[in-house]
């Protein structure tokens, strides 16, 4: 991997200052699937720290624009439940309509998936927290364009970068994924900033290089 990028290094640092991302190769957390990871990020954390906020918002908005164009998005949609509050924001900065897409539809009254209007073939930018699989993207993606809207890019703030069939997935699915930084470059400042050494950083390294036999060493 290469080095990261002045904006990842700087939402990397940002993420560590407000202890949304952490390192704990000594004690592994465990997710709810029962997957163990020396490593966890959580995102929705930023919500509480405007001055942080405020800097990833903009640099997420920015790296979109640059990277598809500057009019290429008609309406900005936030995944629920963590991508909502993004989402609004990146919608704000944008000068955008926003509308919010659930897991699955809500059951009663109209029945609706999405919340908000938009009309017929607009360009759907989808805004979550963060990308680990792909999985829940690819459900909002397919919600949007049941429902008339073309969404070809999800952004979020981070992205794991270690499960590559995810990023297949999308691709196939017509979705290009925008991230402002992966655990390889959170691995990178924590190092050159000495926050990992030794064998703790030995084993985040192990662990990004081949979760899966990393995680079958820890059971």
């Amino acid at each position: 991997m290469g080095a990261p990028s002045d904006t990842a290094r700087t939402a990397v640092r940002v993420l560590m200052e407000i202890e949304a991302v952490l390192f704990r190769p000594e004690e592994p957390f465990t997710f709810t699937s029962g997957r163990k990871s020396p490593v966890y990020v959580d995102c929705r954390k930023i919500i509480s720290f405007p001055r942080a906020r405020r800097q990833l918002m903009t640099s997420l908005s920015g790296l979109v624009m640059e990277r598809v164009g500057y009019e290429s998005f008609d309406v900005v949609a936030g995944g629920e439940t963590a991508g909502i509050p993004f989402g609004a924001w990146i919608a704000d900065l944008l000068a955008l309509p926003m509308i919010y897409i659930r897991k699955k539809p809500k059951g009663f009254g109209r029945d609706a998936q999405i919340e908000g209007t938009f009309k017929e073939g607009d360009r759907v930018l989808l805004i979550e927290d963060l990308a680990t699989d792909g999985g829940s993207k690819l459900n909002f993606v397919e919600a949007i364009r049941k429902a008339g809207g073309r969404c070809d890019h999800t952004a979020v703030i981070f992205h794991y970068g270690i499960f590559p069939e995810g990023l297949k997935r999308l691709e196939e699915a017509g979705v290009s994924l925008h991230a402002l930084a992966t655990w390889h470059d959170a691995l990178a400042v924590a190092e050159a900033e000495g926050y990992l050494s030794g064998e703790g950083l030995a084993e985040v390294k192990a662990f990004l290089n081949d979760p899966d036999a990393w995680a079958a060493r820890q059971a």
